[in-house]
């Protein structure tokens, strides 16, 4: 899934959360996995996350040395798969003889997704998640039979903490219907399509922008007139992907007084990954029931 844009400062391997003798190493190539895998593995494992930097584009990300070494050391890798991630493949494949009992789980596996599912960004799905956390603790399970007590018990917590994203998304849907959205790509189709939001933009739109191709003028002129006439509820847009096109989408937004909506790639700092989705769910509700637009993800603390 190529781009044109080449944003990598900054998009650097995070350092270990933590390090002990004992603990087992695992990655998420994404920070929302890492994250995950946090939540799920506790105290018993150290992760690492590799993309990280919610200003940059993660779809050019080009992998380090240092970054090769830490996927070649790990025990657990999780990914997102669907083209997202590729880069990761190879590097798992190249050091798979010298990483002999390594867990590789990927998203798109565990949601039985096909290599032709048009939108990658999967983790927006309130499904998903949960699927791929489940998918964790099983593993961990297998690296360190001893923990799985601890593993499944944490994996209750780490569900029963997107209780209030899930009710956030059931509250809009009961409160607001007949709503449609513009998007510049498809980063949060799926939350959106959760909430009940119809995604009014062309898909050839979307796609075009998020593989970096240029898109046809009609679909231009169309993404303009359902801002330009407002018939659309808000604009949702990437923020970790700024092109003359997209800003002219969102000049084009408030001009006509249509609120926008930030979304990310990568999970913003400050937040673990139920108060990312919650807190996503909350600008778009915002957007619809108060016109109010969100550039920026700040969290609660």
């Amino acid at each position: 899934m190529a781009k044109r844009r080449g944003i990598l400062a900054g998009l650097v391997a995070a350092p270990w959360i933590a390090r002990a003798a004992g603990r087992i190493p695992a990655v998420g190539i994404e920070s929302q996995y890492a994250d995950v895998i946090a939540a799920i593995g506790g105290e018993q494992v150290e992760v690492a996350a590799i993309e990280v930097n919610p200003n940059a584009d993660p779809h050019s990300f080009e992998a380090s040395p240092a970054v090769a070494r830490r996927l070649a050391t790990a025990r657990l890798v999780v990914l997102n798969g669907l083209g997202y991630d590729s880069w990761a493949r190879r590097i798992i494949a190249a050091t798979a003889g010298s990483a002999r009992g390594r867990h590789v789980i990927a998203a798109q596996a565990v949601l039985g997704l096909p290599d032709a599912t048009r939108n990658p960004h999967v983790w927006y799905d309130p499904a998903a998640m949960p699927a791929v956390a489940a998918a964790i603790a099983a593993a961990l399970a297998e690296i360190d039979p001893a923990g799985a007590a601890a593993y499944q018990r944490n994996l209750a917590a780490f569900d029963a903490a997107l209780a209030p994203w899930r009710a956030a998304i059931a509250a809009f849907r009961a409160g607001h219907s007949g709503i449609r959205a513009a998007v510049t790509e498809p980063v949060g189709n799926d939350l959106f399509r959760a909430m009940g939001i119809e995604i009014a933009t062309p898909w050839s739109l979307q796609a075009a922008v998020m593989n970096g191709t240029d898109p046809a003028p009609q679909d231009i002129a169309t993404q303009e007139r359902l801002l330009r006439r407002r018939e659309v509820a808000f604009l949702g847009y990437n923020r970790q992907v700024i092109d003359p096109l997209t800003r002219a989408m969102l000049d084009a937004a408030r001009a006509a007084r249509v609120p926008v909506v930030a979304l990310y790639e990568t999970m913003p700092a400050g937040f673990h990954f139920g108060s990312w989705m919650l807190a996503e769910t909350a600008a778009v509700t915002r957007a619809v029931a108060h016109g109010a637009s969100t550039v920026a993800l700040a969290s609660a603390g």
